[in-house]
C-alpha cells in the first residue's frame, strides 16, 4: 500500500481558559461574573489527510466562534487550504464572549486580548496536529444514545437521539482520536452560577480519553430551539400543567451527562468494523444570507471584530461537505432547529450522516418560514435568527453540495 493511499491522522489540543478568569456569556445580553472554574476550556484539533486532500476539524469550548475569527486562525496555518479548516464551537454557556456583543452603551462584552489568544492557540493546535500525522484506520458508528442526556425544552420529544462517533486508530489498534457528534445545548451550569466551564463537554472528553486513549473531540449538531441537556430534577416540578421542572445546575450533573454520552459513544463504536482504506473528500460553498434581525445586524455592523458584511444587509458564510470513510458531514453556521437536522440527514448519502452545528460561523438560530414566529415559544429563536429565509437558504445550498458529491465509501 502506497503511503499516499493511506489516511493520515494527527491530533493536538491547547488550554484556552483565561487567567485570570473572565465573565461568561450565555448569549446576547450582559455577561455574568465568575468566581471559580470547573474543568478547562480547550481547543482540540483533528487533522485528516489522504493524498493531496487535507482537512482539519477544530472544536472550541466557547458559546460561538464567528467566521471572522476563524479566518484569523486559518491565516496562521499555511499547510492546509483555508476552506478545508472547519472550526466549531461546543456552545458551552459558561465561557467568555467571543462575539464582542454590543453592550448597549457604545461598548461590547468581549475581551479582545482573550479572543486573540484563542486564535493563536487554536492555530498552534492545528499546526501541531498536522506535524503529528501518522497512518490511521477508522471506525464509524451511529446509534440511539440511551439514558437521560437531552430533551427539547419547547417540545420534549422533538430532538435527535442519534449519536455518531468517528474513531481514528493506529494500524496496531491504538486510539488516536474519538470524535462525538450529538445535538445538545451544554448549559447544565449556564452563565448565572459563577462558574467558568466547558460544561458537560469537559467530562465527556475526559471520560473518552481515559477509557479509549488518544484525544477526544465534541462537535455539536442541530440543537436549536431548544435541544438542551436533560438536567431536569423530575422530583421538583415547576409548572406541572406545562411540563416544566426545576433544573440541577451542578458540576455533578455535568459529569453525569458527559460520562453517559461518552459511555454510549464507546458502546456504539466498539461494535463498528474497521475501515482500512477510508476515502477523504472536502467541498465548500460560500453562502449569502440576508440579515433581517435588527439585533443581529447590530452585532454584525457594530462589533470591533469587523465582521465582513454587504451594504445590502447581507453576510456570507462557508458551508462544508466532508466525506470520510462511509460517513458524510455537513456544517451548519449556527443553531439549526431539529426539523432541519432531521431533513438534511435524511437527504444525505452516507452510511453515517453527521451535522456539525455552530461551525465556520455562529449566526444565531436557523429556522424555516413555517416555524418563524409561528408560536410564542419561537419568539426568541426568531428574534435571534438572521431572518425568515435562513433555513431555506441553508437547506438549498447544503443539498447542492450533497448532489455534487460522490457517495462516501469506507
Amino acid at each position: 500500500m502506497q503511503a499516499n493511499d493511506t489516511l493520515q491522522v494527527g491530533v493536538a489540543k491547547r488550554v484556552i481558559t483565561p487567567n485570570p478568569l473572565l465573565p461568561v456569556s450565555g448569549g446576547m445580553g450582559p455577561t455574568r461574573p465568575t468566581r471559580e472554574k470547573r474543568g478547562e476550556l480547550m481547543a482540540r484539533a483533528l487533522y485528516l489527510q489522504r493524498g493531496a486532500t487535507k482537512v482539519v476539524v477544530v472544536g472550541l469550548d466557547l458559546l460561538g466562534f464567528p467566521g471572522v475569527l476563524g479566518d484569523r486562525v486559518r491565516a496562521r496555518v499555511p499547510q492546509v487550504a483555508p476552506q478545508n479548516i472547519l472550526i466549531g464551537a461546543t456552545h458551552t454557556h459558561s465561557a467568555p464572549d467571543c462575539y464582542a456583543f454590543p453592550d448597549g452603551q457604545g461598548g461590547h462584552t468581549g475581551d479582545l486580548a482573550f479572543i486573540e489568544r484563542v486564535c493563536v492557540l487554536a492555530a498552534e493546535a492545528i499546526n501541531e496536529a498536522v506535524a503529528a500525522a501518522r497512518p490511521a484506520l477508522l471506525k464509524i458508528a451511529t446509534g440511539e444514545a440511551q439514558g437521560k442526556i437531552a430533551y427539547n425544552y419547547y417540545a420534549p420529544e422533538l430532538y435527535d437521539r442519534r449519536i455518531s462517533v468517528i474513531q481514528a486508530l493506529t494500524p496496531e489498534g491504538k486510539t488516536l482520536a474519538t470524535l462525538v457528534n450529538y445535538a445538545i445545548h451544554p448549559e447544565v451550569l449556564g452563565n448565572s452560577v459563577g462558574i467558568l466551564s466547558p460544561d458537560l463537554c469537559g467530562p465527556l472528553c475526559e471520560r473518552l480519553e481515559e477509557r479509549a486513549g488518544g484525544m477526544a473531540l465534541f462537535m455539536n449538531g442541530a440543537q436549536g430551539g431548544m435541544v438542551t441537556a436533560d438536567n431536569r430534577n423530575l422530583d421538583r416540578p415547576k409548572d406541572p400543567l406545562k411540563g416544566y421542572w426545576e433544573d440541577s445546575r451542578t458540576w455533578d450533573e455535568c459529569v453525569r451527562i458527559g460520562t453517559t454520552m461518552a459511555d454510549e459513544a464507546l458502546r456504539l463504536v466498539g461494535k463498528a468494523p474497521v475501515q482500512v482504506r477510508p476515502g477523504l473528500l472536502c467541498q465548500s460553498k460560500q453562502v449569502t444570507f440576508p440579515v433581517q434581525s435588527p439585533e443581529l445586524w447590530q452585532v454584525v455592523s457594530a462589533s470591533p471584530l469587523h465582521y465582513p458584511h454587504g451594504k445590502d444587509k447581507t453576510i456570507q458564510s462557508r458551508i462544508n461537505l466532508v466525506n470520510v470513510g462511509d460517513a458524510q458531514i455537513l456544517t451548519i453556521p449556527g443553531e439549526a432547529l431539529p426539523n432541519i437536522g432531521f431533513y438534511l440527514k435524511r437527504k444525505m448519502r452516507g452510511a453515517h450522516n453527521l451535522l456539525f452545528g455552530l461551525t465556520n460561523d455562529a449566526f444565531g438560530y436557523i429556522l424555516t418560514p413555517v416555524d418563524f414566529h409561528s408560536f410564542p415559544r419561537y419568539d426568541y429563536v426568531s428574534r435571534t435568527s438572521l431572518g425568515e429565509q435562513t433555513g431555506e437558504i441553508l437547506i438549498e445550498k447544503c443539498l447542492e453540495l450533497v448532489r455534487e458529491s460522490p457517495i462516501p465509501r469506507g
